[in-house]
């Protein structure tokens, strides 16, 4: 019976007290967006750290000049059964030769007449496996292999990557703690307000021996109302600034993290809503003067 008030109460006072209601809850919706923004760039940086490390830190495992084909293919059945191996790639002298001539462009002319790079098999791991401790564990290992000659890991650039990502996923960290925060700051200062205006409610409540319980209840249910409709207008914002960006940024879509925001706003909203009604309720519950 209690509980059935509460919800009616609560759908009432969203309605009852518009401008407050809509005040909380474009509040919520702003704090929200910028929420989603950071979860859908925040997922999308990992996803290109993973990629990037995955890259960079590739094992070029060079065959001697005695490596028949089926050396080369032992080989890389045999890379593919190591741990944490995702790709594994065959690359002939005539390849190598052509991304040589790629990569040089017109200084590679003296090296046109025939090959004279060894073929190779080029080994990535997954990006989780990307560390320098699991890649020189790697290297340790294949460097033992019969028709191995060497085994080329840029480990330099490897470390300078592992590095910058460091000091790009701290501070990305930093500036989301900071917009967390600041959407919390925001929100709750609002419900706050929405509240206030209700004080002589819930004075009357407290005289006629209402309990902080019974009197908390409605506002709760309205903070979540209003953080659920906070987090769905959100989620459309979220959605058509993503499908605007997506037509600049060829390949956007393919990195993902839309959804996973889409629902992070929604619950994030109707937490907000719980939160910041809670505590504000509470505080004006305990602060009410009863003369």
């Amino acid at each position: 019976m209690a509980l059935s008030y509460s919800i009616r109460e609560g759908l009432a006072g969203f309605w009852r007290a518009k401008f407050a209601a809509v005040a909380a809850t474009s509040a919520m919706t702003v704090a929200l967006v910028l929420v989603g923004l950071f979860v859908v760039v925040g997922y999308q940086a990992q996803q290109v750290s993973g990629w990037l490390r995955q890259r960079v830190g590739q094992l070029n495992v060079m065959l001697d000049e005695q490596a028949s084909d089926d050396d080369a293919q032992q080989i890389m059945e045999r890379a593919r059964l190591l741990p944490g191996v995702d790709e594994v790639e065959y690359v002939s002298p005539e390849e190598a030769q052509k991304r040589f001539r790629r990569a040089f462009g017109e200084g590679a002319e003296i090296y046109y007449e025939e090959p004279f790079l060894p073929a190779s098999v080029e080994v990535r791991v997954g990006p989780t496996y990307a560390s320098s401790d699991s890649l020189n564990s790697l290297i340790s290992e294949v460097k033992t292999w019969a028709r191995v000659e060497e085994v080329v890991f840029n480990q330099p650039l490897f470390a300078r990557v592992q590095q910058n990502l460091r000091l790009i996923t701290w501070g990305g960290v930093s500036l989301g703690a900071l917009v967390v925060l600041a959407s919390i700051f925001l929100v709750a200062n609002t419900i706050r307000l929405t509240v206030y205006a209700r004080r002589l409610l819930i004075r009357t409540m407290k005289l006629v021996g209402a309990t902080d319980r019974f009197i908390r209840r409605p506002f709760v249910i309205e903070g979540m109302l209003q953080g659920l409709i906070a987090g769905v207008v959100a989620s459309g914002i979220l959605w058509g600034l993503y499908q605007l960006a997506a037509s600049y940024v060829p390949g956007l879509e393919a990195l993902g993290g839309l959804w996973l925001a889409i629902g992070v706003v929604v619950v994030s909203g109707v937490l907000l809503g719980w939160i910041g009604s809670f505590f504000a309720v509470r505080r004006f519950i305990k602060n009410v003067a009863l003369h």
